[in-house]
């Protein structure tokens, strides 16, 4: 069998709608090849190291075929609730943030893993292991800041959503969920009471910050130096000093916020032990040493090998690792269509 890690993108949108016409028709899916496996993700850079540090060395060596099914999540989602009367889906295994899996798992569409069919998981950090997924990679928000452009480094959120940096703040809009965590934790808020953080960012947007769509707007924010500080990834940081932008990285003091990408598995996948091969190769210690170098995200299993220098500059001392908090993904669940109306109508508006 010819192995095809990827597909182009017009060859992939044909998968799809050939996958959804089946499923629609109760016909068999492709998934049921017993050597291939439809997965759902992103696009850009993921999808092509997935291919580089997952696909090629780990599946493509044994026989697998792995097809995209490339979207944003919400789309994705969606999908797969809409699929869910349906005996068999079009995707076998998808790739969300942990949010989004907590979301699908309270739809009732994803399956509770066998862990003894991935034998890799005997090395993963307790906090990436679900009963119903599986963390891929992970980094935390940070405090990042242009040393040329601000004298004393701030050491907390508070420092830095702070109104008295005027236009110099930058904001991204799409992650409008952990910058309400981030205002929270530096207003006596938690992670289950966000209200604290909304007078802190109206303040702060009063006083000029700028709200940019995407990170790789703001990004060029920094490179330009029309903003000197925002708060992000680490591993972005980590992307962007080494793409020249001059900033340095705080892990804040009154914690760091986790961001964990993973893997799921919808209940109806056609093929769920190409989806068990999968889960099993992703945590392969070279598969998550590649992620850290070419991402510069954290490793989810104990026994992958991180460079000690590269390890100073994506992940997290001893200390900060104390600092490190998972988020309440029930409370961002129940609360974020009235999280996204006030960001959207009162913060921007």
């Amino acid at each position: 069998m010819i192995n095809r890690s990827t597909l182009t993108r017009r060859a992939a949108l044909r998968g799809t709608v050939g996958l959804a016409g089946a499923a629609a028709l109760g016909t068999p899916a492709l998934a049921e090849d017993n050597k291939r496996v439809i997965l759902g993700t992103w696009g850009g850079d993921y999808s092509k190291l997935l291919a580089k540090n997952v696909e090629g060395p780990h599946l493509g060596a044994k026989g697998w075929e792995v097809v995209k099914d490339e979207a944003q999540a919400p789309p994705r989602k969606a999908k797969v609730q809409a699929e869910k009367p349906l005996r068999r889906g079009t995707t076998d295994i998808q790739a969300l943030s942990a949010a989004d899996m907590y979301d699908l798992q309270q739809a009732g569409v994803l399956a509770k893993l066998d862990f003894s069919k991935v034998p890799n998981a005997a090395n993963l950090l307790p906090e990436m292991k679900y009963d119903w997924g599986i963390g891929h990679i992970y980094s935390g928000k940070v405090i990042l800041y242009n040393p040329k452009l601000i004298a004393i480094a701030p050491t907390s959120f508070a420092d830095t959503l702070d109104p008295k940096h005027g236009n110099k703040l930058g904001i991204i809009d799409i992650q409008y969920q952990y910058t309400l965590t981030a205002a929270a934790l530096a207003s006596g808020g938690t992670l289950t009471n966000y209200e604290p953080g909304k007078e802190r960012l109206l303040a702060c947007k009063k006083a000029g910050a700028r709200i940019y769509p995407t990170n790789e707007a703001l990004a060029q924010g920094l490179k330009n130096e029309e903003i000197a500080l925002c708060i992000m990834w680490k591993a972005r940081a980590v992307q962007w000093q080494n793409a020249g932008i001059n900033v340095k990285t705080v892990a804040a003091k009154e914690g760091v916020p986790l961001f964990i990408s993973g893997f799921c598995v919808p209940r109806n996948a056609p093929n769920k032990d190409g989806a068990y091969a999968y889960l099993n190769a992703m945590l392969e210690p070279s598969a998550q040493e590649g992620f850290a170098i070419d991402m510069g995200y954290n490793p989810t299993v104990k026994n992958a090998k991180v460079a000690p220098d590269l390890q100073q500059r994506i992940g997290f001392t001893e200390e900060e690792q104390k600092r490190l908090k998972d988020l309440d993904y029930g409370y961002l669940s129940s609360n974020d269509i009235a999280f996204k109306e006030w960001w959207d109508k009162t913060l921007k508006g």
